[in-house]
């Protein structure tokens, strides 16, 4: 994508220190394209800008960083878009603080598909990891693009199973777009920018600042129709993303989770709250305008014969190895021996603090 003329102009006025998104939408308004507010003499701007400010916007030191991102942008597949420009997400104009730019590496047309913010718990369990990807994966073949954050847990499940449908999957990030975090996520960063799509408000190089993520948040809910959370404790950043879409006009949807799941209490929380308790990606699509279940995208599980040996007795909470001994009748060493079985089988995984619990498989068919 050849950059806009007028792109450096944007640049300036984004990367001045202290000259925030709020304040660049005023000076829009009143004098018009970035090209005329730096038209405008000193006088005029000083109405609405601080002195520091002011001194900075035509500096040194911001003309260097917006040299830097034009040059980013001439690199193929690599795209900086703004409020002016015709492929700007028509969904991030309809929230209340649309980002001035952003900048994109990947399938720039991902940011005006249809799409559903899948997010949750950065510590998930094994069996949150497997649904975020099934529903994600069902939710890709069929149609949706999946929006979500690039962090461990959830999120990178989320990631994996929308780069396994066709509807693919967008990462905002809370860094600068040539910064990855979390590093151990550095292989699906780059598979996201071949197959789907990176995108950031933030300046190259900005590195990760606990208060950037939260502002991220926003164009998470924002890019989607709506948000499905998968597991969130309580104090969770999944539940300032669905606050956040709600205030949007998006719709919310949780997972539920055992009652003695501190991963289930957040979904609990928003359930109670309004959010649509969701079993299914059909549960999903049947409430999104445009999409219909049609049974290809059930994720719930499939019918299986009757649990045997410990699984039978095991249920769906998180279990110690002593109350599996008293239900089952067996010894520490033969329950012990039974779970590393199962463990190894995957129908069973390993919680902290000595806990067991059962996964279930999701049916794929």
């Amino acid at each position: 994508m050849k950059p806009d003329p007028g792109l450096a102009s944007w640049l300036q006025l984004t990367l001045t220190p202290g000259l925030g998104a709020s304040t660049l939408r005023d000076l829009l308004r009143q004098f018009g394209l970035p090209d005329a507010v730096l038209a405008r003499e000193r006088s005029e701007l000083a109405a609405h800008l601080p002195p520091a400010t002011l001194e900075a916007l035509h500096s040194t030191r911001v003309r260097e960083l917006a040299a830097r991102a034009l040059d980013w942008a001439a690199a193929e597949r690599h795209h900086i878009v703004t409020l002016a420009d015709e492929t700007y997400p028509r969904a991030l104009l309809e929230t209340s603080d649309p980002p001035a730019l952003l900048y994109v590496h990947g399938r720039l047309e991902l940011l005006r598909a249809p799409a559903l913010a899948i997010v949750g718990s950065r510590n998930a369990s094994a069996q949150g990891e497997s649904n975020a990807w099934q529903f994600a994966k069902a939710l890709s073949e069929a149609g949706l693009t999946i929006v979500s954050g690039l962090a461990l847990g959830i999120d990178t499940a989320a990631h994996r199973g929308g780069l396994a449908g066709p509807g693919s999957t967008v990462a905002v990030l809370g860094t600068g777009i040539d910064v990855v975090y979390p590093t151990r996520n550095a292989e699906l960063a780059a598979e996201i920018a071949e197959k789907g799509v990176l995108v950031s408000e933030f300046a190259l190089g900005t590195p990760a600042i606990g208060h950037n993520f939260p502002r991220r948040n926003r164009l998470i809910s924002g890019l989607a129709r709506g948000c499905l959370v998968v597991e969130a404790a309580l104090p969770s950043g999944s539940l300032i993303t669905a606050r956040l879409a709600a205030d949007q006009g998006r719709d919310v949807y949780a997972i539920p989770g055992s009652i003695h799941s501190p991963l289930a209490k957040g979904c609990h929380a928003l359930i109670k709250t309004g959010a649509k308790l969701v079993e299914s990606a059909d549960d999903v699509l049947s409430e999104l305008a445009g999409f219909r279940p049609s049974g290809a995208a059930d994720t719930s599980a499939a019918p299986t014969v009757a649990d045997t040996g410990l699984l039978a007795v095991m249920g769906h909470d998180p279990v110690d190895v002593d109350s599996l001994c008293t239900r089952a009748g067996l010894t520490a060493e033969q329950v012990a021996a039974e779970l590393l079985r199962l463990e190894l089988a995957g129908r069973v995984t390993v919680l902290p603090g000595g806990l067991y619990q059962r996964l279930e498989k999701a049916h794929r068919g």
